[in-house]
């Protein structure tokens, strides 16, 4: 039975690593790394649709927004409850949890990956979790996406959503946004 039960839970899992971020559509929930769970239940008798079938599947995702007031997250809930229900599960529930804290060290390197080849400068280094005690952080240069110099210039800390800069780089002049380590 435990068996079944966790060839269910991946299949889930797989079903919900499916839904892309709406604001960089070419990395999923699982590549940011905001996909935390998903676990499997049966379905509440109150909500259980009485068509006399099998007792249905339900499923409950639990993610965590990259910044607390991340506009994608409806988005992102929206979509991960018409992917399940497509998939054919009966009921779909989405948490948000804020703790702990989102950080870029949960991003897969396939999703980096895939930032640099979108255009936009996957975060270099790791996040300093647990505070900012101990030695003082450096900025380390942000490679261009376009040419790969380290010849870069941030032109502002927010770029087009909360969680990027706007850089630009001084050899061939090409803005990006760089994906701030957090």
């Amino acid at each position: 039975m435990a068996t079944l039960a966790r060839t269910e839970e991946q299949r889930a899992w797989d079903i919900a690593s499916t839904v892309c971020d709406p604001e960089i559509p070419v990395l999923t929930i699982e590549d940011l790394g905001i996909l935390r769970g998903v676990r499997i239940a049966e379905v509440p008798q109150d909500e259980e649709p009485h068509d006399g079938g099998a007792t249905p599947t339900a499923v409950e995702v639990t993610i965590t927004p990259t910044y607390s007031g991340c506009p994608a997250m409806d988005a992102i809930g929206d979509d991960l409850r018409t992917a399940f229900r497509n998939a054919g599960y009966a009921s779909v529930h989405v948490n948000l949890v804020l703790s702990p804290a989102w950080t870029t060290d949960w991003m897969t390197e396939s999703g980096k990956a895939k930032l640099e080849e979108y255009g936009i400068a996957p975060p270099s280094g790791r996040a300093a979790a647990g505070g900012h005690s101990g030695p003082v952080r450096l900025s380390l240069a942000v490679k261009c996406p376009q040419c790969s110099s380290l010849n870069t210039k941030e032109l502002t800390r927010f770029g087009s959503t909360s969680c990027k800069a706007l850089f630009v780089c001084q050899d061939c002049k090409e803005p990006f946004d760089y994906f701030k380590v957090l």
